[in-house]
């Protein structure tokens, strides 16, 4: 079996998941490359990184709302390399839903992508991840604290999934160290809509350094956390250029 350090990442095959399974990988991970629906993203992904180093990117599909499918991506990923040093929960489910039509598929996809996978998966890797003294990361958001208009079951899921993080550090210490960053406006919105529209107000308006972050910010700080010599254990870091701090 390898020694070489192995990071899981949900959602990784574009964005933020994309940014960090680079920087991971540059600093010595091997990297499994979780993704859903966008697998020439994942497949091109791991061909650049492969290509880098052989053998150190792997592409793996799931569906974080099945149970039985995040059990089976935990298999495949130790079966794989032996082992996981770490796991990035950065997958999430994101739209609108206004209370007059939200729905319970509504309520199972955003709560299935962004708490239900994450918290399976932590607890089928959590013997490897103790075995070798590993850490979770969870990508969280600031408005899981502070919640965003017409997106009542995302804001929700992203407060239960703050929870987790904290009530996982307690469970899993002292072998595994179980963290959170907190993303405030690090990328465009995808689709130019009202949301995009109140985002870019938001930017310049009520966030102290009045530009967007990037998914970097993110990366670097995924990294930072998962040093195995920290001393830091349940807590969120809010990367978000201040934006917290405003009403």
């Amino acid at each position: 079996m390898t020694h070489t350090p192995v990071a899981l990442i949900t959602g990784a095959a574009q964005r933020i998941g994309a940014e960090t399974a680079r920087l991971l990988h540059h600093e010595g991970y091997n990297i499994v490359v979780h993704y859903h629906h966008s697998a020439d993203d994942a497949e091109k992904l791991c061909a650049e990184l492969n290509a880098q180093r052989n053998d150190s990117a792997l592409p793996l599909s799931a569906e974080l709302s099945d149970i039985a499918s995040v059990q089976a991506l935990a298999t495949n990923t130790i079966q794989h390399w032996g082992r996981v040093d770490a796991l990035v929960n950065n997958a999430s489910g994101f739209y609108p839903t206004p209370l007059a039509s939200a729905s319970g598929d509504d309520w199972d996809s955003l709560f299935g992508s962004n708490v239900k996978g994450a918290f399976f998966l932590s607890q089928a890797l959590a013997p490897t991840l103790s075995q070798h003294q590993g850490a979770i990361v969870n990508i969280v958001d600031i408005y899981g604290d502070r919640p965003l208009p017409q997106h009542s079951i995302y804001s929700m899921a992203k407060a239960a999934l703050a929870m987790m993080t904290k009530s996982l550090a307690i469970e899993l210490g002292p072998n595994v160290r179980v963290n959170g960053v907190s993303p405030g406006a690090i990328l465009p919105p995808m689709a130019s809509d009202e949301f995009g529209e109140l985002e870019e107000r938001n930017v310049s308006e009520r966030v102290p350094l009045a530009r967007w972050g990037a998914p970097a910010n993110i990366a670097t700080t995924v990294s930072f956390l998962l040093n195995k010599t920290s001393y830091i254990n349940g807590q969120i870091i809010a990367v978000d250029g201040g934006r917290s701090l405003s009403v």
